[in-house]
């Protein structure tokens, strides 16, 4: 008997994704107060290979800063990274990896395209509110400062996920 090589395949995709989502973190365009990195194409990424197991390396990746390893953006780690302002997208990166995931286990290539948005929203979502909470700015200012800026680049990041993703099945 050798195992299950599911649960085999799905260790060696989680590590390679949180390795591509830490190395992701290092490519960063500084912004205030968000940088931007590619930490989004690897974690929408992780969805459209992993399917929904994508919160598997995603989940670890997030657990792995928070308990000191210098994964976050520009090797930033721990706790205090999450309860600072770009704490929210960071965790935000958990739940858009399982909605990448969801939408990547239909066929459709709008419930796919779909699924990217709705990731890519769902981490806005969860940092502008954090944001916006740790900073005590106002939701709209912090739409301005922590969502507006960076739509351009994610949209360009997510198109690249779904044609990566295509090559890649």
């Amino acid at each position: 008997m050798y195992g299950d090589e599911r649960r085999s395949r799905i260790i060696a995709e989680s590590a390679g994704f949180i390795a591509l989502i830490a190395a992701g973190s290092w490519v960063s365009i500084p912004f205030f107060p968000v940088p931007l990195t590619l930490q989004t194409f690897f974690v929408l990424l992780a969805g459209a290979v992993m399917k929904r197991r994508a919160v598997v390396p995603v989940g670890l990746y997030v657990l792995l800063g928070a308990l000191g390893l210098p994964l976050f953006h520009n090797g930033t780690a721990g706790i205090g990274v999450l309860f600072g302002p770009t704490g929210g997208f960071i965790l935000g990166f958990i739940a858009a990896g399982l909605v990448a995931g969801i939408a990547y286990e239909h066929q459709s290539d709008r419930i796919r395209i779909a699924g990217l948005a709705a990731a890519s929203l769902l981490i806005y979502l969860f940092g502008v509110l954090w944001l916006a909470l740790s900073t005590g700015m106002g939701i709209a200012a912090a739409i301005v400062i922590g969502m507006v800026p960076f739509l351009p680049g994610d949209a360009v990041k997510a198109a690249a996920v779904f044609y990566v993703a295509r090559r890649l099945q």
